[in-house]
């Protein structure tokens, strides 16, 4: 039982739970449309407590036709990262890390695992997290389970409510690859995207 009260703490405490829709306009999310080169693959985010173990947020990258990220009912959120209800777009290689870096803090860790997938299973998956529609708050790992059912080769996932049991049975796929991120700044996770300039980024790289 204290366990799954830890749990259900974990849901509601981690910052980002926020269930306004949010529809970013066509020339922004087309703008800012990103295909990675890399196989199509989905890669579920797990945030994890330090303190209690209990997991707080599930997340999903998808890479497809385009790479976005799942981000039901989070917090993370930049003038320069188009949104629509909870669905994030242009996620570059620098997005994807300043995201990770952004949950991972003294307070919590991220369980990243990953799978490459057919491309008609990774599209199948942005079809649906498109029309998934803005989550309620603590439902970020009910929709993500949601969502991962409905694609091909992941339809015996159980939809759950807890972050770690999603992880738990994400592991038992074949294929699938994890890393664990820690990281110790402050739990002040905001610093993480006011110390991301994406304007002086490209500056930098395009001078590099």
């Amino acid at each position: 039982m204290r366990k799954v009260l830890a749990a259900l703490i974990g849901l509601l405490v981690l910052a980002g739970c926020a269930a306004d829709p949010v529809w970013a306009p066509d020339e922004a999310v087309q703008a800012a449309r990103y295909r990675h080169n890399g196989p199509p693959r989905l890669t579920l985010f797990t945030m994890v407590s330090n303190d209690t173990g209990a997991g707080g947020h599930s997340s999903l990258m998808i890479n497809a036709s385009q790479r976005v990220i799942w981000d039901p009912s989070g917090s993370f959120k930049h003038d320069a990262i188009p949104e629509r209800n909870d669905l994030l777009f242009g996620i570059t290689p620098e997005v994807a890390d300043v995201y990770t870096r952004y949950h991972a803090r003294k307070t919590w860790h991220v369980i990243i695992q990953e799978i490459d997938v057919s491309p008609q299973a990774a599209e199948r998956a942005l079809v649906v997290a498109q029309a998934y529609g803005a989550v309620p708050n603590a439902y970020c790992t009910h929709s993500t389970s949601a969502i991962l059912r409905q694609v091909p080769g992941f339809e015996g996932l159980r939809q759950t409510m807890f972050p770690i049991k999603l992880a738990d049975q994400f592991r038992q796929i074949p294929g699938v690859r994890e890393r664990v991120l820690h990281e110790y700044d402050s739990d002040d996770n905001s610093r993480a995207l006011e110390d991301w300039d994406p304007v002086r980024f490209a500056q930098s790289r395009n001078t590099s």
